[in-house]
């Protein structure tokens, strides 16, 4: 089965990696391209650039094309800015349902990050009320208001509208709770981050069909 890993702000760094190695640990053929690097994008970008939706696209076209991937759908799973990306490819790129099975979202970003600061806390985009896949979001207690907001949102519209989407809400831990090192990581981070890579691929494997 077939992942298609989109990375936040941090671009495709160790901690990341970590992360989809991780996910192919589990028995996925995970595709996780470096968006940034060659666009000479930086890391931690405040602004969105759209060529970011263009050559994820062009990805998934690249993922889809494998002999080892099979069935011929993928999940997408967006961490952080990754889930705006993952929302694009989506919706405004018309993947899902023919391409893509499933949306697994850490702590996602669902707001235009070029939008201004009373849309990214009160409003999640408005692709959000488009998406037919199931969906299922990751994130902890602790998390930004302006982050963990716009998810809950989401996921109650999902729900109301007759859709399958999920969210799994983790106390004690904030954004990163997958990655964070250092003397920063709290034992809720480990038991978060073991839960939620268990429930992500348990979803995943259900919405693409294989054992």
């Amino acid at each position: 089965p077939g992942v298609l890993f989109l990375h936040g702000r941090r671009g495709l760094d160790d901690l990341f990696q970590l992360h989809a190695k991780r996910l192919a640990a589990r028995g996925f053929v995970v595709i996780a391209p470096d968006l940034y690097t060659g666009r000479f994008i930086e890391r931690f970008p405040i602004y969105h650039d759209p060529v970011v939706e263009d050559d994820a696209n062009r990805v998934l076209d690249y993922a889809l094309s494998r002999e080892d991937i099979h069935p011929k759908k993928v999940c997408v799973y967006g961490l952080t800015r990754g889930g705006f990306y993952a929302l694009r490819l989506l919706v405004a790129k018309g993947r899902q349902g023919k391409d893509i099975a499933c949306w697994v979202g850490y702590y996602p970003h669902l707001q235009d990050p070029n939008r201004p600061e009373p849309m990214q806390v009160y409003r999640y985009h408005e692709d959000i009320e488009k998406v037919e896949v199931p969906v299922l979001f990751l994130i902890g207690r602790d998390e930004q208001y302006q982050r963990l907001r716009p998810a809950l949102m989401a996921i109650d519209f999902l729900k109301n509208a007759g859709r399958e989407a999920y969210i799994v809400v983790y106390p004690g831990v904030g954004r990163g709770f997958d990655f964070r090192n250092g003397n920063r990581r709290k034992f809720a981070d480990d038991l978060a981050a073991k839960d939620a890579i268990v429930r992500a691929a348990r979803f995943m494997r259900e919405k693409l069909g294989v054992r």
